[in-house]
């Protein structure tokens, strides 16, 4: 039988900033946890919407058109195609759920791009 999972508590005890763990599946996506601090990069995922929720702190998402500031709690779809950099101030705790072809920094690769399989290793 499978187990409840406290989003909180993983994302407590995950290592390293920037580097989401899959959590759970839903039909087609992923839900993950990740712990975040400082800045991503600008990218966008030509085909996939992106889900944050904030377990803990405060996330700034930064489009071309608008910027919004996630407080714990609240939520915010990055409509497909849309550039955005995640930032967080001061560290924070948080869910996403991508489809399972989103891209970890979309149409960019860098030091902080995770692959699937990196994602996918137990906490």
């Amino acid at each position: 039988m499978p187990s409840a999972v406290s989003l909180k508590e993983v994302a407590a005890a995950l290592s390293e900033h920037w580097s989401p763990r899959v959590v759970g599946e839903v039909d087609d996506s992923f839900v993950k946890v990740a712990k975040v601090h400082g800045s991503l990069t600008w990218h966008s995922h030509e085909h996939e919407d992106e889900l944050f929720y904030i377990l803990k702190g405060r996330l700034r998402i930064e489009m071309e058109q608008e910027t919004v500031d996630l407080s714990e709690g609240q939520m915010f779809v990055v409509p497909k195609g849309v550039r955005h950099n995640p930032v967080a101030e001061e560290e924070c705790h948080l869910m996403l759920i991508e489809r399972k072809s989103t891209l970890h920094t979309g149409d960019v690769v860098m030091e902080k791009t995770r692959s699937v399989d990196e994602q996918l290793r137990p906490v």
